[in-house]
């Protein structure tokens, strides 16, 4: 198959790796990672700052700070991370005893794919988000990305926009994972999580699995290129071994799993691969004592623009609950 010919299968299937079909059109995902450790960090203006804030719909031009945010990072800026750029959004202000909210979109989207639920958080929260090396408007990866570097620059980005306060994260897909794997190491400083469609904690086996080595046509493409993703492919460059999900305590956390099957253009593979990502968001409750799952029923992958109220919903819930046990 030549390279022209792969372009299509890195247009589909969000959560195996390659991309999702929605509405007819296809826009890229990329779903896996981790994260642990920790790491300090210098602000900088971000020199396409109006560009940003207005793609976010104005979210920088956020409410004045209470005293309690001053010295925070606002609006969307650009932050020293290890000698990378990392650009980051905030909005909105805390209330007291409040988590701040930190959004983290899946592989293949910025921060700017979240910037309708950011802006509608913000107007009863401090939000932010930002994107990952090698996504958006960062830099790219110096090199290849280990789980314990991509959790540098989330505790890096977590000590800028929420200082010594609680945070609540918000994960999409590979975000989701990220979030998963991070809570436990940090029970300190996470206190609730919301995993929207998170990667499987088990999505290489599971692909194997779904799509074995007899398989043929369209299939083989999406396994292989979603394995090569998977071992450190673009545009993050990390590698995102499966493993157990570890415990974060009796956190409140919210699992929400897609209602509309959509993988119909592997017919002779996506039932099995339909439960296999139904399983995995089972597995994700694991990470809590105190942890739900809920169905969107009218959405497919990217379940907070598919139903934002149901994401937001969620995401206020546990954070009131985040809240209400400090």
């Amino acid at each position: 198959m030549t390279a022209m010919e792969k372009q299509p299968f890195r247009r589909q299937f969000s959560y195996w790796g390659a991309n999702m079909v929605r509405n007819g059109r296809l826009s890229a995902v990329i779903a896996l990672a981790c994260a642990v450790a920790g790491v300090g960090l210098v602000g900088c203006e971000d020199s396409t700052k109006a560009d940003a804030d207005a793609s976010a719909g104005g979210r920088s031009a956020a409410a004045p700070e209470k005293a309690a945010d001053e010295g925070l990072l606002t609006g969307t800026k650009k932050i020293e991370v290890g000698g990378r750029l990392v650009n980051v959004s905030c909005a909105g202000t805390s209330a007291d005893g409040k988590p701040v909210i930190v959004l983290l979109s899946g592989g293949g989207d910025g921060l700017e794919k979240v910037a309708g639920i950011q802006k509608t958080l913000s107007e009863k929260n401090r939000v932010c988000s930002y994107d990952r090396l090698g996504e958006g408007a960062s830099d790219k990866p110096e090199g290849p990305q280990t789980l314990k570097s991509t959790g540098k620059v989330l505790t890096a980005v977590l000590d800028r926009v929420a200082g010594d306060r609680p945070v609540v994260l918000a994960g999409h897909s590979l975000g989701g994972l990220i979030a998963a794997r991070y809570a436990p190491e940090h029970q300190d400083r996470v206190k609730g999580l919301v995993l929207m469609d998170a990667t499987s904690p088990t999505q290489t086996a599971d692909l194997n699995k779904g799509i074995p080595e007899s398989a043929t046509g369209p299939a083989v493409a999406l396994r292989d290129q979603t394995l090569a993703i998977l071992h450190g492919g673009e545009p993050e460059m990390l590698t995102v071994p499966d493993g157990k999900v570890r415990s974060a305590g009796d956190i409140p956390v919210e699992v929400i799993h897609h209602g509309k099957q959509y993988l119909a253009a592997v017919p002779d593979y996506g039932p099995g691969l339909e439960r296999a990502w139904t399983n995995g968001q089972r597995k994700w409750l694991a990470v809590s004592s105190h942890s739900r799952l809920s169905t969107a029923k009218n959405s497919e992958h990217y379940i907070y623009v598919d139903q934002p109220e149901v994401a937001v919903r969620a995401i206020e819930r546990v954070t009131s609950q985040a809240a209400d046990r400090a």
